[in-house]
């Protein structure tokens, strides 16, 4: 029986053809990038995140992984603590070892893409408790792996872990981790609501956090933006170049600062950048970027919080 497969909204192809590979390959090859800047660590308090179980925190690991404590959870996204990425060395140390992560009680996976979802890390975060929650299509995978408390959710879905209500949102990307399953599971974010006991959302204590997972600039950005009154949105703003070739799948720093401002949030935090070398750009040509766009468009200061790896933002 034929496998299903997923699409982005408005049927938005990010497929490229071998010609086109070999396009970006030669552009490759001419030229001549500075990857000397890495993003540094920072002394992250980890008596703190290990005692944590009443403020809210963002801890940034590096790329997509954060360690997420809301309303009493641990929630790590997209955990990744490989030392390389195919070919591709580690550009940055893991903000926090894994060994000193705190136990995890929610792991979040966006896609199944290698840079989003390492097993070998997983594993090691996966105990007696802890939960995975996985877009559509995925959690056959999973519990073969062996991590039989897999729930999975497609877009606009929900559920409720405590008094959390963590729902799946769409997000433009595709997924292959071999020849042979591309598009057999979907892609999406994440928003973590607090929900007390007459379910309704008590945002004015707790924030409402949204994890963009990895995008290309859509529409759905604005609806999000409308389903939802966030604060603290984690955008990637990464892995953009050569733009006429990652356009469909990854947003560059300009369309974060848009997709920001779509999802009307009160604070970004820039992530997908500086870890793996995904594509041709640089962490200091990425993070120039943005602050240049940050200026032209009158966004303050303040509402960009840019993270060392290991770095916590704790709100307010």
């Amino acid at each position: 029986m034929a496998r299903k497969r997923y699409s982005n909204l408005d049927n938005i192809g990010t497929d490229r053809t071998l010609k086109q590979f070999k396009q970006w390959r030669d552009e490759r090859r001419r030229k001549r990038k500075d990857y000397s800047y890495v993003i540094p660590n920072y002394p992250t308090d980890m008596a703190f995140l290990k005692e944590n179980r009443s403020d809210i925190s963002v801890t940034w690991i590096g790329h997509a992984t954060f360690l997420i404590q809301y309303a009493g959870l641990n929630l790590i996204t997209d955990p990744v603590w490989a030392k390389r990425m195919g070919f591709q060395r580690r550009l940055g140390t893991p903000g926090i070892p894994l060994q000193d992560i705190p136990e995890i009680d929610v792991i979040l996976i966006s896609h199944s893409h290698y840079d989003h979802m390492h097993l070998a890390s997983i594993r090691k975060l996966y105990g007696s408790k802890t939960m995975l929650v996985v877009p559509s299509g995925l959690k056959r995978k999973m519990v073969r792996k062996g991590f039989e408390r897999t729930y999975e959710l497609g877009w606009w879905e929900d559920l409720q872990l405590g008094g959390v209500k963590i729902t799946f949102v769409p997000t433009q990307h595709w997924t292959r981790r071999t020849p042979w399953d591309t598009n057999t599971s979907h892609w999406g974010g994440f928003v973590l609501e607090l929900y007390g006991e007459t379910e309704e959302p008590r945002q004015q204590k707790h924030p409402i956090v949204y994890f963009a997972g990895d995008s290309g600039y859509f529409k759905g950005f604005t609806e999000i933006g409308q389903r939802f009154e966030i604060d603290i949105a984690l955008l990637p703003i990464g892995a953009y170049e050569p733009e006429w070739f990652m356009t469909s799948q990854h947003t560059t720093p300009e369309e974060a600062l848009q997709a920001f401002e779509d999802v009307r949030a009160k604070l970004m935090v820039p992530m997908h950048y500086g870890t793996f070398r995904l594509a041709d750009d640089t962490a200091r040509e990425a993070l120039d970027r943005l602050e240049a766009d940050r200026i032209r468009r009158g966004i303050g200061e303040e509402k960009i919080r840019v993270l060392q790896h290991g770095e916590t933002l704790r709100w307010p």
